[in-house]
């Protein structure tokens, strides 16, 4: 009898275990289906997501320029050759015709990003903005206009410029503050040795010369150039090369809108530095061809001239970054000016952070 029982608990026994053991196979194939499953939705999603992100609709963004001028050639290299797409940027350029303009199309919130001269982001700061305006990229490191005369002078001298009427520009601006800067370098003083003229509108002032007004005139290009073309006047002297290196135009947006996009800032910030990189490493003609569809009321040949004058005196800058050296030269010449009463913080206004990364 002991002997049937120890043989039914064994029999027991055996067939426990081999209950348990199908039990851990089963388990351990349904844990390795699961796993596989787990893997599968996982990658999926990656697909998925990456499919997203090859198919994401392009951010919107729009810029509202000072100017639109030949003078800010690396700009639109950039946007000619696609840069700013690459970076998954849709631009929009408005062209404000003024700082004045432009800052107050940032700061009201219809540009989300200004380019201009960065005076207007000192002004603005120094008023008591609480979402004021940040300086990200310099663009130019000279001015870009032309003392232009009635006639042909070979052997010019600022000395000449005395006892003139000139056509200058908008109290407070840069080509303004940047032409009285040349004079007094020069020992001449702006309100009592020349007559300059700052009723004229941006923008107007070569046909108001071309009219008989003035006995020179500051000018931007084309005015310069079509002035010269048209025989009503010839360009004597480049204040980009007499006032030296100046943080001439930057590129701004309220400091809000980086905090809550720095991605977009970064991504326009590279594509700018393209842009940048394309007008070192190519002449001067072959960076008139690439900008032409943005003037197509000018001709090539006037396109080219014009590129050549602004790539020779070394208009560019290699980078984008707004050392601080420059933006206190910018505040001596406010201060010069008479435009500036307090002196604003280099680390408020400028952000190298973008600038530097796009270099790397």
């Amino acid at each position: 009898m002991k002997k049937r029982l120890l043989a039914a608990a064994l029999a027991g026994v055996l067939a426990f275990a081999a209950l348990t053991a199908c039990s851990s196979k089963d388990e351990k194939a349904g844990a390795d289906v699961s796993s596989v499953e787990t893997k599968d939705r996982s990658e999926t999603k990656d697909v998925e997501k990456n499919k997203e992100d090859d198919t994401a609709e392009p951010v919107k963004v729009i810029l509202n320029e000072v100017a639109h001028s030949i003078f800010y050639a690396p700009m639109y290299v950039a946007i000619e050759e696609g840069y700013f797409e690459e970076k998954g940027i849709d631009l929009e350029l408005v062209t404000g015709f003024g700082a004045d303009k432009t800052m107050t199309a940032v700061i009201s919130g219809s540009a989300d990003i200004g380019f201009m001269g960065s005076e207007a982001s000192i002004y603005t700061y120094n008023e008591g903005a609480n979402d004021y305006v940040v300086n990200f990229a310099q663009l130019t490191q000279r001015a870009g206009n032309f003392l232009v005369a009635r006639e042909e002078m070979a052997d010019f001298s600022w000395d000449d410029i005395k006892g003139k009427n000139v056509l200058g520009g908008r109290k407070g601006g840069m080509p303004e503050m940047v032409f009285e800067y040349i004079l007094r370098q020069n020992g001449i003083d702006p309100a009592q040795d020349v007559a300059i003229d700052q009723s004229i509108d941006f923008g107007s002032t070569a046909a108001a010369f071309a009219e008989n007004q003035g006995d020179f005139t500051v000018e931007f290009e084309p005015g310069a150039t079509s002035l010269e073309k048209e025989g009503k006047g010839y360009v004597v002297a480049s204040l980009g090369t007499d006032s030296g290196y100046v943080p001439y135009t930057a590129f701004s947006a309220k400091k809000s809108y980086m905090e809550d996009h720095p991605e977009v800032i970064q991504g326009f910030t590279d594509a700018l530095q393209k842009g940048m990189d394309y007008v070192q490493s190519h002449n001067p003609e072959e960076i008139a061809k690439t900008i032409a569809p943005q003037f197509k009321e000018t001709d090539q040949e006037t396109i080219t001239t014009i590129v050549t004058r602004y790539y020779d005196q070394d208009t560019w800058k290699e980078n984008l970054i707004f050392e601080e050296e420059s933006f206190n030269l910018l505040q001596d010449i406010l201060e010069d000016a008479g435009e500036l009463t307090k002196r604003a913080p280099y680390e408020d206004l400028v952000t190298t952070e973008f600038a530097e990364k796009a270099v790397k």
